[in-house]
């Protein structure tokens, strides 16, 4: 039950960072925070793909900051093409 409050609370402060790193903010707190979530989870694995592993606080959150920037890039990628 912790760990899950702690992965929940680790993926939405990725979505923060993430929003804050991405030209434009991001979709707002709530969908950044959706999306750091989601990003924990496709951080950790394309890191395992190429040999990476971070155990501790600092390094999920790392992962989990690069997987919601590979996220809210591909969203926004969607989202300007229904802006068109």
């Amino acid at each position: 039950m912790f760990g899950t409050i702690i992965f929940i609370l680790i993926g939405c402060l990725a979505g923060f960072l993430a929003g804050k790193l991405m030209r434009g903010g991001g979709f707002g707190f709530i969908v950044n925070s959706v999306l750091g979530i989601i990003g924990g989870l496709v951080g950790g694995w394309l890191l395992s793909l190429i040999g990476i592993s971070w155990g501790d606080l600092i390094g999920q959150i790392g992962t989990a900051v690069i997987g919601a920037v590979v996220i809210l890039a591909i969203a926004s990628l969607f989202n300007k093409k229904g802006k068109k």
